[in-house]
């Protein structure tokens, strides 16, 4: 299992930024990916990028390519979610996962298996 521990979120104006940090921990060689998820108040939980811990692939979805980017430091296992040109809708909760995770499946929930407690991230007009 790996514990994961997200940092990082706030309020931001339209057009800000915020950099998000997730600190994994335990048997994190049992997984090949790491992703970071977001949710908004009655909306499902959706993937916003992830990266492959091996070789630095990564995946974003189509709403913040462009605007977010997402990095990984091996050496202290942490992932971190650089999020420019922020939008009201990109308000959420965001969520810092890992798992063994085929590509195609990179940015859906469900198959992740360890999640941290989130944080949450308010962008205002």
């Amino acid at each position: 299992q790996v514990q994961l521990v997200e940092s990082g979120g706030g309020s931001v104006q339209v057009g800000g930024s915020l950099r998000l940090s997730c600190a994994a921990s335990g048997y994190t060689s049992s997984s090949n990916c790491m992703g970071w998820f977001r949710q908004a108040p009655g909306k499902e939980r959706e993937g916003v990028a992830a990266i492959y811990t091996a070789d630095g692939t990564t995946y974003y979805a189509g709403s913040v390519k462009g605007r977010f980017t997402i990095t990984q430091d091996r050496a202290k296992n942490t992932v971190h979610l650089q999020m420019n040109s922020l939008k009201p809708e990109d308000t959420g909760m965001y969520y810092c996962a890992a798992g063994t995770i085929w590509p195609q499946y990179a940015l859906i929930p469900r198959q992740y298996n360890d999640w941290g407690q989130g944080t949450q991230v308010t962008v205002s007009s």
